[in-house]
């Protein structure tokens, strides 16, 4: 006699979710048709992700982690590849780096339906559905950079266990737990060990960065000029490069340009620190305290905008920095005309139309004052605006002094 087969609720929400009006099944990376029924009773994680995004390609690998540790634990999880690609070759390509089960590249109809059901605005996004079908959580991406593993079954008691856990380890963090272990008490400075303990009592910067990242390679200079500048000061600032480098030899090229201390390559802290962190992009600089506590996660930001007057990056050390710009800001033109920009440009504060921004000049984060094309948008900051308009200046008169020059004979 024949085994019974399963009894499939073929009305059910995660079922109808999955399948169109001619397929049935999903496919797996080896090519093979998995049925959509199969996936009774496990939770189920839609990934939306495509391969000519970044962000897409930084996290599909930390989530196929996550995804193969459930596996051998025998957890009931399963993920759905959504593809946003752009062609069938750019999403094979693609899928080939996931464990996972996908709809298959030409069902587009049904990548726009549950774009649309779960109102996805931006990728990479993991939306948690339960064995109904129902949304359990649509910040997938998050948790698994917050909490890893440990973020499964994704439910909300869940995470809220996580977060309680995770204030604790807050309230008792120090700079000590932060960067050691058991087997390691030290950071590397070049070809010497620092103990951690040494690190006691200074700002720190814990610097999260990687050879092949472009941001990473221009913010870098930047950074060590601030940090060059901090020192000279006798000041007690020290930072820790945190590498994301996929090998040795991009690590040790970093090292090169960095005077400051590092964790050793492929340390076990690394993963730990991004998910407690909750590091979703680079370069990013966490600034811990004297105290061994967060200051702020923005320090990448705070020093594109005060480079070295941003220490010790406290909220009382920004309150006077902005006090210091708002006066100053009293002395700029209300409007300028900009090499770079064929409309004028208006002076905006925060309370009227500035804000966050990127700055069209040089490329970095902005915010509070500056000069904006009300037409358009364009915006930059006050120092980019100054900068150029002093170059050009330098450029004027050395176009004068060579027109006085004694080979024109004049």
């Amino acid at each position: 006699m024949e085994a019974a087969s399963p009894i499939i609720n073929k009305t059910s929400s995660y079922y109808n979710l999955l399948i169109s009006i001619t397929r049935d099944f999903l496919i797996s990376s080896s090519g093979a048709q998995v049925k959509v029924e199969e996936l009774e009773g496990r939770t189920i994680g839609l990934y939306f992700s495509a391969n000519w995004f970044s962000q897409c390609q930084t996290f599909t690998p930390i989530l196929a982690d996550i995804y193969n540790q459930l596996k051998e634990k025998g957890s009931n999880f399963e993920i759905v590849f959504v593809s946003s690609d752009e062609d069938q070759i750019s999403f094979d390509n693609f899928y080939k780096t996931m464990p996972w089960l996908a709809i298959p590249f030409s069902d587009l109809q049904s990548k726009k339906s549950l774009t649309q059901k779960f109102q996805i605005e931006g990728i990479p996004s993991l939306v948690i559905v339960d064995e109904f079908g129902e949304p359990i959580q649509t910040e997938g991406v998050e948790l698994i950079y917050r909490y890893g593993v440990q973020a499964f079954p994704f439910t909300s008691v869940r995470i809220a266990e996580l977060e309680l856990e995770e204030k604790a380890n807050q309230a008792s963090q120090t700079i000590e737990k932060l960067l050691s272990t058991h087997a390691r008490d030290y950071v590397i400075s070049k070809n010497e060990q620092v103990p951690v303990a040494h690190l006691v009592g200074k700002t720190v910067g814990l610097y999260f960065s990687a050879s092949w990242c472009p941001p990473c390679v221009k913010f870098t200079p930047r950074l060590a000029s601030v940090y060059n500048s901090l020192r000279d000061k006798k000041l007690d600032f020290e930072i820790v490069f945190i590498s994301l480098d996929r090998d040795e030899e991009g690590y040790l090229s970093c090292c090169e340009s960095m005077p400051w201390l590092a964790l050793p390559y492929g340390d076990e802290m690394v993963k730990v620190l991004l998910r407690y962190f909750n590091v979703q992009a680079i370069p990013s600089l966490i600034i811990i305290g004297p105290d061994g506590k967060t200051v702020t996660k923005e320090g990448r930001n705070l020093i594109n905008l005060h480079l070295d007057m941003a220490f010790p990056f406290t909220e009382a050390q920004l309150l006077s920095i902005q006090e210091k710009i708002d006066e100053e800001a009293k002395s700029y033109p209300k409007a300028i005309s900009h090499s770079g920009h064929k409309h004028e440009l208006s002076l905006v504060s925060a309370s009227s139309g500035g804000g966050p921004f990127i700055c069209c000049e040089c490329d970095e984060q902005g915010s509070g004052w500056a000069y904006q094309c009300i037409e358009c948008g364009y915006e930059i900051h006050l120092q980019c605006a100054q900068q150029v308009n002093e170059d050009e200046q330098v450029k004027e008169e050395g176009n004068t002094a060579n027109s006085y020059c004694a080979c024109n004979g004049k």
